[in-house]
């Protein structure tokens, strides 16, 4: 009989497996690896003001919305910072650095707003936030996944080949009429989405790592375009896998495995070549 908290990592890492499968190929095009650095930045400032917000209103179910709106309006002014002519790499290095610092000063806010409330378990919320807790999720937060996992999924898919387009060739697109911008902010919404939809499973650290490495192992080993989604997604959704089946024996957090099995799936793929 397996136990239920494994049928639900397992489900929640079905959905994972899809949704990062098909955007790390994406991210990897367009040249987005950074911009999941500026997600961290974004998730873990968006969850301190979330917890000092939840803690001044009594209502610490906050934490995932501000999260959210803040990683989304993040992502914006990057995207924002590239249609005024900065590079990827330019926009997201000058806003993670201005959110970098509004988290330390979040932190100081949060300690002092924590001083005058009763117990609030911050280094347990930092630590989930950080590393995941995939086998601590609920049916709720199982059902929220799914749901709002499945709406990326299809927006995903109804402009995927948008995405590809303004991924090789942004200036053609708008050549032939097409919206690159539109398109532009749109797929960095979806990042963005995605990572705070996620970020309770899979945790901040590992995100970096699972957004990138699939897509470009799949680049390593294939050229044709089919074959790279799908080698993609087959990656992912075998270390999502396995990750869980290891953690459940070894009590080694699966997020933490799953980075590790991706570096060393990636560096014999390096090495080989």
């Amino acid at each position: 009989m397996i136990p239920e908290f494994i049928l639900r990592a397992i489900l929640a890492s079905i959905t994972i497996s899809v949704l990062l499968g098909l955007l790390s190929p994406l991210i990897n095009m367009k040249g987005l690896a950074f911009l999941t650095h500026a997600l961290f930045h974004a998730l873990l400032f968006g969850a301190v003001l979330g917890m000092i917000l939840g803690l001044v209103l009594n209502n610490l179910s906050l934490v995932m919305v501000v999260a959210t709106l803040v990683t989304v309006l993040i992502v914006l002014i990057i995207a924002e910072l590239e249609r005024f002519g900065f590079s990827p790499d330019s926009a997201v290095g000058i806003v993670a650095s201005f959110v970098a610092g509004l988290t330390v000063l979040g932190f100081g806010v949060l300690y002092k707003v924590m001083a005058g409330r009763p117990y609030f378990p911050l280094t347990e919320n930092v630590v989930s936030y950080l590393t995941g807790e995939l086998f601590l999720l609920t049916k709720e937060n199982l059902l929220t996944l799914t749901v709002f996992g499945f709406v990326i999924l299809l927006v995903l898919i109804l402009f995927y080949r948008d995405f590809l387009y303004i991924s090789f060739d942004m200036e053609g697109v708008e050549s032939y009429g097409g919206n690159s911008r539109f398109y532009l902010v749109l797929l960095y919404v979806l990042v963005g989405l995605m990572g705070s939809l996620i970020v309770q499973s899979v945790g901040l650290v590992t995100l970096q790592v699972v957004a990138v490495l699939p897509g470009a192992i799949a680049l390593m080993v294939s050229e044709d375009l089919r074959q790279i989604v799908l080698t993609s997604l087959l990656v992912t959704l075998t270390v999502q896998l396995s990750s869980v089946v290891i953690a459940y024996f070894t009590s080694i957090p699966p997020s933490g495995i799953a980075t590790i099995i991706l570096g060393a799936l990636y560096g014999a793929l390096l090495i080989r070549k």
